[in-house]
């Protein structure tokens, strides 16, 4: 069955009500930040971050998507901020993105699919028999960004798939706002938690054994 053949079968729809008339309520930032808390996301030591740089904290987004009312209203916060952007796909890299984006995808509601983005041969690529649709509007979501760099690998990959990128939504940006993408980004929490290079590291010069506490090798 070819793609278009998929996307335009009949489905039958658990929640009929348009995107655009859903009512969220905004979520205070620090009411997010207490989840955060609550779940002991945020982790202090000597931590070896995905994008190669150090820390002493480290937010620890499968501790606070563990509990499915946290996720669930996280993923409605991101939703309600791009409420009018007629989302048709949600799509989030391994594995930090797969849980926020199905939530991000339920709380937009109507038709909006949730894909995520896996590595194969180091690169990000849709399998599993994901795909989309040219011209479909996608919006990119992830737990945590530093750098930037797999948001921006999935935003190519979008793009060289046809589909539109309509935003990035994030839960923690803890470039403290500097990183930004060539659509428009939302994050629940902006924290401007400091990284070094291993050259540069304290931790490392004191001794301080390191932790690498994410799902992606480095």
């Amino acid at each position: 069955m070819s793609t278009q053949d998929r996307s335009e079968k009949d489905i039958t729809l658990i929640n009929q009500v348009p995107p655009e008339n859903r009512l969220i309520e905004p979520l205070p930032e620090e009411k997010a930040l207490a989840m955060f808390r609550q779940s002991q996301a945020l982790l202090e030591g000597h931590f070896r971050l995905t994008s190669g740089r150090h820390s002493n904290q480290y937010m620890q987004c499968a501790q606070v998507l563990q509990y499915p009312a946290y996720a669930s209203r996280l993923g409605q916060e991101l939703a309600r901020r791009f409420q009018k952007e007629d989302v048709q796909v949600v799509i989030g890299p391994a594995m930090g993105g797969v849980v926020l984006a199905q939530e991000v995808a339920r709380a937009l509601g109507g038709s909006v699919r949730s894909l995520f983005a896996e590595r194969e041969n180091g690169r990000m690529a849709l399998r599993r028999g994901f795909w989309l649709q040219p011209g479909e509007k996608v919006l990119i979501v992830e737990d945590v960004i530093t750098t930037g760099g797999s948001v921006q690998e999935v935003l190519e990959l979008v793009g060289q798939l046809g589909g539109k990128p309509v935003g990035v939504g994030v839960l923690v940006d803890r470039s403290g706002g500097k990183v930004q993408f060539p659509v428009r980004k939302e994050a629940v929490l902006t924290l401007d938690i400091i990284a070094y290079t291993e050259e540069t590291c304290p931790y490392c010069a004191q001794g301080l054994p390191i932790v690498k506490p994410g799902s992606r090798p480095v």
